[in-house]
Formats: structure tokens, sequence, C-alpha cells
């Protein structure tokens, strides 16, 4: 598997991808990325990053999945209230968010539009991602706005935290984190109550 991975890896950065771009392409962490980057099929460290690798091709492929995924990440968004905008982080989390948006706005008849956030670490390929990311201009505003926050994987929480931070220092008011799988186990970021449908807890 690491050696697939690794391929995939070298591959992606080939094409000129960030390492944070493959990192959300691999779904795995920075860390695991670069590590990634740094090896060779023939030859890699035994030191290999505590990480898991997600693959939900069988869901991305099909529109049918997707939508029905998102209405259940909406119904657990909906037990934090409703919302007004539904924010999905670039590039994984915008189906979903576009998905639940839909089923927000025509399945319980309200009123929600669709934001899109670009994180910094697709925008730069080093470790100093403290400048934050960008919510795109081309979708709905957050200011004065409940919003729900979509992804499809949480790793470290990084990039949800700076999501969080963006949103408030814009005006708006985050009011659940929802997403595929939560790699780190987490209940809430910065105060913001987290909705997986899966989470994953390792076992020591």
């Amino acid at each position: 598997m690491n050696d697939e991975l690794i391929e995939k890896a070298h591959e992606l950065r080939a094409r000129g991808l960030t390492t944070g771009e493959i990192a959300d392409e691999l779904n795995v962490s920075i860390d695991t990325a670069r590590w990634l980057n740094l090896q060779t099929p023939e030859k890699h460290s035994s030191e290999v990053p505590v990480d898991f690798a997600v693959n939900w091709n069988s869901l991305g492929g099909s529109s049918t999945r997707l939508k029905y995924v998102s209405a259940a990440l909406s119904d657990m968004a909906l037990e934090e209230g409703e919302a007004d905008v539904i924010l999905g982080v670039a590039a994984s989390g915008i189906p979903f968010a576009t998905f639940m948006a839909d089923y927000y706005s025509y399945e319980m008849g309200l009123e929600t539009s669709l934001a899109v956030f670009h994180p910094q670490k697709a925008k730069v390929d080093d470790d100093d991602i403290s400048a934050g990311g960008t919510i795109s201009t081309n979708f709905a505003s957050v200011d004065g706005k409940r919003v729900v926050i979509v992804d499809d994987v949480i790793t470290s929480g990084k990039t949800m935290n700076e999501v969080v931070n963006t949103v408030q220092d814009l005006g708006g008011e985050p009011v659940a984190i929802t997403v595929l799988i939560d790699k780190a186990g987490l209940t809430d970021i910065l105060g913001v109550p987290v909705k997986s449908i899966i989470s994953l807890s390792r076992l020591i």
C-alpha cells in the first residue's frame, strides 16, 4: 500500500500539485504527503508517519451517492440548528456543500446559500500556512450568517481551525463542522461541534 501511495504522490507532484494539494488528493496529513514525496517505491524509510489513507472514489464518482451522503451530513448539522450558508472547503468539500445547500433549501424549505473556502495549504508549498485561507467572492458571503462548514476528512484539525477563524473574522457564526471521516477523533474545533459519519480512534 505504501508503494502505491508513494507512486501516486510522485505523480501528483509531477503534475504540479503542492504538498497541501497532494495531502487533500490522498486524504492524508501534510506530514504524510511530505514523507511520501521524499520516498521512492524501491526504497523508503521504515519510519512511516502514523496516518490512515482514505479512498472514497466509489462515493465521489456517483452523484446519487453524494446526494444521499450529503443529506446525512445535513441531518447531523441540523442538530445544531438552522444555517444560512453551507461553506465547502476546496476541493473535496464543495460537492457535499452543494448538495447540502440544495437539501436545506428544497427539502427543508430554508433559504440557504453556498460558499467556498480555499485553504492556504493549497496555495503555497511550504510549512508556513499561518496566513490563512480565503472565502471565494464568487459565492455567498458569510458576514452575519450562521455557517455550516463541510469537508470530506479531518486529519489534524489545522485546516478547520483556519476555516473557523476566517469565518469568525468575516463576521460569520460557525454552528457546525460536518465531515465524512474524522481521523483526529475531535468533538469540537474552537468550540464548534464536529459531526462526522465516521470517526477513527487509534487503539494503543
